[in-house]
């Protein structure tokens, strides 16, 4: 059983929205960093660090694959269950009020949830859109860009600065392999390296 340190921990973990939407999708499945990453369309960077915090506190844990590619899953289900225990007599307007609130968040709960499936189909439909962008991307790129791993790293590169951990967890490269596709991707001018963090360069960014 938790102490009030502990209950307090996992309220504060699962206060945070895409960290509950991070394990709605374990719940589904285990997922390597990149799948979290494009189905929440959520920054690596911030994936990277939710999982490392729900880690922490043994609420996931991860394996490798035959490849070595490390995946996420959730060490055990969780349920909040909140009790309200009251001392004397309660009003029953005060009942009254609680049962009309439940149902207004049972209401809202449901819109929430259409509002959810309408994101997720057009979500769905998006990602093909970007597969087929991305192929056509390596396609057009073949001379530039080696193969899927250099792809991987210039989407992830994107629109954040990395580190060389960060775009390890990320592509589940090998380390020898990796550093191997950043001194590639540095020469031919694609992306820079600046103190510890990985960026495109600037004509590659726009």
């Amino acid at each position: 059983m938790l102490d009030d340190g502990g209950n307090s921990r996992i309220l504060d973990i699962l206060g945070n929205k895409n960290r509950r939407r991070i394990i709605e999708l374990l719940r589904q499945k285990p997922c390597f960093v990149t799948e979290i990453s494009e189905r929440l369309t959520i920054s690596p960077k911030a994936v990277i660090e939710h999982l490392h915090l729900m880690e922490h506190e043994n609420i996931l844990r991860y394996n490798h694959d035959q490849r070595r590619r490390k995946y996420y899953y959730l060490a055990h289900d969780i349920d909040v269950i909140v009790r309200i225990e009251k001392n004397g007599n309660e009003m029953d307007l005060e009942i009254l009020d609680q049962v009309a609130s439940f149902y207004r968040s049972l209401a809202m709960l449901r819109r929430m949830i259409e509002a959810r499936d309408h994101l997720i189909t057009n979500l769905e439909h998006l990602e093909k859109d970007i597969e087929t962008k991305a192929q056509e991307i390596l396609s057009r790129g073949k001379e530039i860009l080696q193969d899927d791993a250099d792809l991987d790293i210039v989407f992830a590169l994107g629109h954040y600065e990395l580190t060389y951990d960060e775009l390890r967890e990320y592509t589940n490269l090998p380390e020898l392999e990796l550093r191997l596709h950043l001194e590639g991707l540095e020469k031919k001018g694609i992306i820079n390296q600046t103190g510890v963090t990985y960026t495109l360069q600037e004509l590659y960014a726009r």
